[in-house]
């Protein structure tokens, strides 16, 4: 464990601090408050041991604006008082310190409240992973394992912002499996699970790292193309419908004798500056006409006319 102590009494600090390494532990050494604020922000202890009364920042200022920046992780306090009195161990309660102890500092009391930090900061910290996985679970398809719709209003929000702060233009390909639900009927249901999870896993090879696969329902797929235009998306495009093509995944209720796809375009751009939603209805307009026109092609939405 990671440990901070702030005191500006240089016996104390040596006291503290032959503690805190005797338990095991590394330590950081601060002058006074406004230096172990510092120090905090550099090294993100576990636990930190500070001084009440310290030139700067004071112990109870430190506790707060540490308490304030946290965030997800949690940091230990322990609060060292001169005499202990009911209104600083109140206090210091008050402004977020977890324990305390008094001067003169006994190293046994100390590496007691150590070990609690220790057990406190590793509960917190495989509650703050259990959040972060269940955050993720919730934002993942079962199935395919990209990202699910919640997942893309999200990030649709955010790239529409920054769009429209920097002028970036962006592209969204509304993708249908042609012919699936003959597929389910003919090869079943687990099957067509297999299928989707190989198409999924072909979409997301085709394009750049930056851009996103979603899975928007059923045999439908959503990819946002980032930085792209009309013409390079429906380029890449062409070569994520070569893709699936190419997987040979037989299917024999369909013309091409193997399962292929469809999609529409529609492109975000300082000329067409449409709202997510109307990117949307775009994007699946273009994939019904491509449906219409024969299936396994890409289609790109028309722009709307200027004045």
């Amino acid at each position: 464990m990671k440990v901070l102590i702030a005191d500006d009494d240089q016996i104390s600090r040596l006291i503290t601090k032959a503690a805190v390494e005797q338990s095991g532990h590394e330590c950081i050494v601060a002058l006074d408050g406004d230096q172990a604020w510092e120090l905090y922000q550099l090294h993100r202890p576990e636990a930190v041991v500070t001084d009440l009364m310290m030139p700067g920042m004071n112990g109870l200022d430190l506790c707060r604006t540490i308490r304030s920046s946290e965030g997800d992780s949690y940091t230990y306090l322990i609060l060292v008082t001169s005499h202990g009195s009911r209104d600083d161990v109140l206090a210091g309660m008050e402004a977020g310190a977890d324990d305390y102890v008094t001067k003169p500092l006994d190293p046994f009391n100390l590496r007691i409240r150590l070990l609690a930090a220790q057990r406190i900061t590793s509960l917190h910290a495989d509650l703050a992973r259990y959040r972060s996985a269940l955050t993720e679970q919730a934002r993942t398809d079962p199935l395919t394992k990209l990202h699910n719709r919640l997942k893309l209003t999200e990030d649709l929000a955010e790239l529409h912002s920054l769009s429209d702060r920097y002028g970036q233009e962006y592209c969204l390909a509304m993708v249908d499996v042609d012919n699936f639900k003959s597929y389910n009927d003919l090869y079943g249901h687990q099957a067509g699970d297999a299928a989707l999870v190989e198409i999924a896993a072909t979409l997301a090879a085709e394009v750049r790292e930056n851009d996103g696969v979603y899975r928007f329902g059923g045999e439908e797929f959503l990819l946002v193309l980032r930085g792209q235009g009309a013409s390079s998306a429906e380029g890449v495009m062409e070569r994520v419908r070569s893709a699936v093509h190419a997987l040979d995944i037989e299917h024999s209720g369909d013309p091409d004798g193997v399962l292929t796809i469809s999609a529409g375009v529609a492109a975000h751009s300082h000329e067409h500056p449409a709202g997510t939603e109307q990117l949307l209805k775009d994007a699946d307009l273009a994939l019904y006409a491509a449906k219409a026109s024969g299936r396994n092609r890409v289609a790109v939405a028309s722009a709307p006319p200027t004045d």
